[in-house]
């Protein structure tokens, strides 16, 4: 029995000394043999990071002297739940939205329950004004866990129309973040959410910096400077666009006060120099959290926050007779020296078609059916001659309902229909009517301004057409110096021989001359060149008003030239506003004047 006893004693102290040498093994193991690899992961477990902020690029206009969109320094507030003792978080948030005049639910939903014991300081409002940090400050005392420190936000110098252009920030989505996320983007950043700020977010955002410091067990930080592990955060880049401040400016004014857009474009190379869509808004708004005005203009029955010149499409009414006259010429479908008679009105599939004169133009060739914008003419000649395929390519191959490929987003394609379209989406045959009505850029057909402007460049450019662009240069925010330079880019190249294009300029040229008169026969300083186009709204008294021009008309120096587009929807004045605005730009931008100067120089001081 004794014996057993002692046998079972050795066992168990066999057993212990086998355990202990295990336990020895494993100590020097980890202390010894991956000591460095286990101090790192508690170095790493003891510590948090923050990241610091970066400034965004500014953006400046074509001559790189006026800023578009700066940077301005203001406050944020902050929160640090855990330093809010235990019962007092009412009373905390109860007081500071007082003072902050924010909706105690709007700062709750940004303290979810598993917050409320870190010591992670949680942003709860930006763009603060001093005098709620003033106030504040006075209740330091009674408000623990709240600081304040400053915080860079966009600020739009003397934006008006340019809004459409810029775009605004704002607080990155839970949606943005997932597409975004492998991009480097992350939970609580600025991005562009439209324009220029959206298309070249990832130029203009910089690089965030970030701090390490050391904390206990709590999340507290650690003072002291060996604690600390630093890296400054990198500027965006500094945008310059195509844009003359000057004269988006002078087109601006121009517009006036209807709804509509003028687009100005240099056809040697793609230049979008200005562009107004109107009605606009106020970027600084979003910036700025002012919730009731940020309503305002996302349920305006106006839509200030579209961009006409891109996002929106419009029946071409007789401007799309440029693309018909192309076709005429280039086939030699119908001789363009022949006449056709125009009696006012023809009769066809059981109903009468009425020209805009009922009385008739009489006998007209292809320059004065372009001039006198005769329907009949172009009826007739569309449906008998050209025909609805040859239509339907020459306005697709000169960029008609096709995206322009501009560096702004969510631009609109327009429509070009064909038979496959009205048999896919209105399950009809296409008809002899709708080839007529296609004739005169009317019926189903949808061009946006920028589309029209890009058309008349590439008439001017004898079948080449540049992508229009808006970005010119991008630039480093410390030193100035060039980047990226922003190169012309061949969009489509036509083998139409130039000689087709030179006649369709002529005929412009006799548009504004014989038609078009007022108020460009004023002016001395320029030729224009053009084409009207009036879609009449329903069977109200209201149209959809073009003029589509350039000038100078025959100039040797292609990079003088410039492609105005203006286009007033729904007015009841016709061809008058948009005569008067592209009148007023040409008179300003090229005799170097103001809107005053432009305007008294024409004339029309009683009218602006």
């Amino acid at each position: 029995m004794r014996e057993n006893h002692e046998s079972r004693i050795s066992v168990f102290m066999a057993l212990l000394v086998i355990v202990f040498l295990i336990y020895s093994a494993r100590l020097f193991s980890m202390q010894i043999l991956s000591g460095e690899i286990h101090l790192s992961r508690a170095q790493d477990i003891s510590r948090r990071t923050y990241s610091i902020p970066t400034q965004r690029g500014e953006i400046y206009d074509r001559h790189f002297t006026q800023p578009l969109v700066i940077n301005k320094d203001t406050f944020a507030v902050t929160i640090t739940p855990a330093d809010i003792p235990r019962g007092s978080v009412d009373s905390v948030i109860a007081s500071v939205s007082g003072i902050l005049k924010i909706p105690e639910n709007e700062i709750r939903a940004r303290l979810p329950s598993q917050y409320l014991q870190t010591y992670q300081p949680v942003e709860i409002a930006s763009n603060v004004p001093f005098s709620d940090i003033s106030a504040l400050a006075e209740n330091k005392n009674t408000l623990p866990g709240i600081s304040w420190h400053i915080k860079s936000v966009r600020n739009y110098v003397d934006v008006g129309s340019l809004s459409h252009i810029l775009g605004y920030v704002g607080d990155i989505t839970r949606d943005e973040l997932t597409a975004l996320y492998n991009l480097g983007y992350q939970s609580g950043d600025m991005i562009g959410k439209a324009g220029i700020e959206r298309q070249y977010d990832m130029l203009l955002r910089g690089t965030q910096g970030w701090e390490t410091r050391t904390v206990d067990s709590r999340g507290r930080r650690i003072t002291g400077s060996e604690n600390i592990v630093h890296v400054a955060p990198e500027m965006g880049k500094n945008l310059v666009l195509t844009i003359d401040a000057s004269l988006q400016k002078l087109a601006e004014k121009a517009l006036g006060d209807h709804t509509g857009t003028i687009v100005v474009l240099r056809p040697s190379t793609g230049e979008v120099l200005a562009m107004v869509s109107k009605p606009w808004y106020d970027p600084n708004i979003f910036t700025d959290g002012l919730t009731s005005e940020i309503r305002a203009v996302m349920t305006d029955t106006s839509r200030p926050l579209i961009n006409r010149a891109i996002n929106s499409s419009y029946p071409p009414a007789s401007t799309f007779k440029l693309v018909m006259s192309t076709a005429i010429i280039a086939d030699n479908v119908f001789p363009r020296n022949q006449p056709n008679r125009c009696a006012g009105f023809i009769t066809y599939g059981g109903r009468v078609w009425n020209c805009h004169n009922r009385a008739g133009h009489g006998s007209l060739a292809l320059t004065m059916a372009l001039v006198r914008s005769c329907n009949v003419y172009y009826w007739e000649i569309g449906r008998d001659y050209v025909g609805i395929d040859r239509i339907v390519s020459f306005a697709k191959g000169h960029g008609y309902g096709q995206l322009t490929g501009i560096d702004l987003p969510g631009e609109s394609e327009g429509l070009i229909p064909d038979q496959q379209w009205k048999l896919l989406r209105h399950h009809e045959n296409w008809t002899l009517g709708d080839t007529m009505n296609l004739s005169i850029g009317q019926g189903f057909a949808l061009v946006t301004p920028l589309q029209m402007a890009n058309l008349v460049a590439m008439i001017v450019n004898s079948g080449v057409n540049y992508k229009p662009h808006v970005l010119k240069e991008v630039r480093d925010p410390i030193t100035n110096e060039i980047e990226f330079k922003a190169e012309r880019e061949t969009l489509r190249q036509s083998n139409i021989a130039p000689s087709v294009y030179e006649i369709v300029r002529q005929d412009m040229r006799e548009v504004i001359l014989l038609e078009a008169r007022w108020p460009f026969n004023l002016i001395s300083a320029v030729e224009v060149a053009g084409k009207t186009g009036t879609a009449q709204i329903g069977a109200s008294e209201r149209w959809h008003s073009w003029l589509t021009t350039y000038g100078p008309y025959n100039s040797t120096n292609p990079d003088e030239q410039i492609v105005v587009t203006a286009f007033v929807e729904n007015t009841s004045q016709s061809y008058t506003h948009v005569a008067e605005a592209t009148g007023i730009i040409y008179q300003g931008y090229f005799a170097n004047q103001t809107y005053e100067q432009a305007v008294r120089a024409l004339y029309l001081w009683e009218r602006y």
